[in-house]
């Protein structure tokens, strides 16, 4: 589809130089002789304008306003016969692309009308893609019915408020980025940027340059100055994944950067103001960090404001059919298939497994059998064997395998399968699932937050959850 310019100018020979001009390039071309006449063909719509500023019936400037007001990606490109500092500076605070001056070369505004419209183009594009990335990223499409992610889901749309800094639990797989992501586009910060690191993806040195930024020849290959994410996201949403792998020479500087709110290039000696929020997410005890030493008490303390803990998907099986359902719409759209439906032995089989991968593990399964299946269904035949063995899910409790049982991991797992039931049947009050099975509220309590459960009652400190989710992979369901 041709894109469509409209020239206004009470000139005709300029009309008519332009019409001819771009029709040649492809563009459909209207002109307007007047701001009485291009106020009538303005409904219209146009991905362009070229407009004379000083016009018999009025100010090629009113009609600029006018068009912005209709669509603000319409790009427009003023001009004048009559160029002045203050002509050209108000049209660029009304929103022109630029202007030039008559008599204007043809080569150069031709130039200038590709570049005016593939800026808008991009314009567009990307305003397109954030609303993309929001709807993806809503609480709505997080998938999880169970009642720890329930009581995430509760924490998580209070956070959102906020501006506090969060620190975010959960095994591999479970979706601490996702939560993060859906925190920051529902926040005040969403119009700002949302970036993310792996603090333990990156050597010490790399991860500190990526983090503050460098100067030029701060060290080798240092060519040029860099800034770093402090100051990329400055207004938005820093994600610091796997805190707990960070070295504690960089620690140091980003308790720093958390308390005085300025950060230091490597090799500099200027300090900037950073205003960023900080998520933070790790899949370590964190506690444990800190009794080893290699972790700092007090950064701990700094990015442990808003704790939220994400429950494993052993934890929440409930929650597993419609994880299926969501992965199995999801990769039939991509594959160009229809949806399978799934058995029940496979169900019986997807439920039982302890998914020591979490979410992305699941979700990997579901992407692998629906591409090597040839039938309209899932059976038990197109899953993995480890599935269909048991894989890491508590043996029958008569029955010692071959191979032998980690014991603690077994009694663990049905412990937290059997309180994970409990719960749900008792409406998450952890009091009554704790009658039910003939536990203290006191050993009840340890048991869920070590595993992960979160109940209504008496459990956490305040703002805590006791759940731990799935990663990007988790959310998406409803967001196309």
């Amino acid at each position: 589809m041709s894109r469509r310019l409209l020239v206004i100018d009470d000139e005709e020979s300029v009309l008519d130089l332009l019409k001819l001009l771009f029709a040649e390039q492809g563009y459909e071309v209207d002109t307007a002789p007047s701001v009485a006449a291009a106020r009538e063909k303005l409904p219209a719509g146009y991905d362009l304008c070229l407009c004379d500023i000083l016009m018999p019936d009025g100010n090629g400037l009113d009609v600029l306003r006018e068009i912005k007001r209709a669509d603000p990606h319409t790009a427009v490109i003023m001009m004048t016969a009559y160029t002045s500092t203050k002509s050209a500076i108000e049209a660029m605070k009304a929103g022109a692309f630029d202007y030039v001056s008559k008599p204007f070369d043809v080569e150069e505004l031709k130039v200038l009308v590709d570049k005016a419209l593939a800026t808008a183009e991009l314009v567009v594009e990307n305003v397109y893609l954030r609303r993309e990335l929001e709807s993806k990223y809503t609480f709505a499409n997080i998938i999880g019915k169970s009642p720890a992610m329930q009581a995430v889901f509760a924490v998580v749309e209070r956070v959102a408020r906020t501006t506090s800094t969060v620190l975010i639990q959960g095994e591999s797989g479970t979706g601490k980025e996702l939560i993060a992501r859906a925190i920051h586009f529902a926040s005040p910060r969403s119009a700002g940027r949302f970036l993310s690191i792996n603090c333990g993806a990156l050597p010490e040195n790399l991860l500190e340059s990526e983090l503050f930024g460098h100067v030029r020849g701060a060290f080798t290959g240092a060519v040029r100055d860099k800034k770093g994410l402090f100051k990329e996201a400055d207004g938005g949403t820093l994600f610091l994944d796997e805190i707990g792998e960070m070295s504690p020479a960089v620690q140091v500087k980003v308790l720093r950067a958390l308390q005085e709110k300025v950060v230091r290039k490597v090799g500099g000696n200027v300090e900037e103001a950073s205003d960023v929020r900080i998520i933070a997410a790790t899949n370590q005890d964190l506690e444990e960090r800190i009794a080893e030493g290699v972790f700092r008490e007090d950064l701990y303390y700094r990015i442990n404001v808003i704790p939220i803990r994400l429950p494993p998907l052993r934890a929440r099986r409930e929650d597993v059919p419609l994880l299926v359902d969501h992965f199995i719409r999801k990769y039939s759209e991509q594959m160009s298939i229809e949806p399978k439906r799934v058995s029940v032995e496979a169900m019986r089989a997807l439920e039982g497994y302890d998914w020591p991968g979490n979410v992305r593990e699941l979700e990997n399964v579901i992407e692998r059998s629906l591409a090597l299946t040839a039938g309209d269904r899932l059976t038990s035949t197109d899953l993995p064997d480890m599935l269909l063995a048991g894989g890491a899910s508590a043996p029958a409790a008569t029955h010692l395998p071959e191979a032998g049982l980690d014991l603690e991991r077994y009694l663990d797992d049905a412990r937290a399968q059997l309180m994970a039931q409990a719960l749900e049947r008792a409406g998450g009050v952890q009091t009554q699932a704790a009658e039910l099975l003939g536990m203290s509220f006191r050993s009840f309590r340890y048991y869920a937050k070590k595993a992960g459960l979160r109940g209504g009652d008496h459990d956490g400190e305040p703002g805590e959850t006791g759940a731990e989710t799935g990663d990007d992979t988790e959310a998406e369901a409803g967001g196309r």
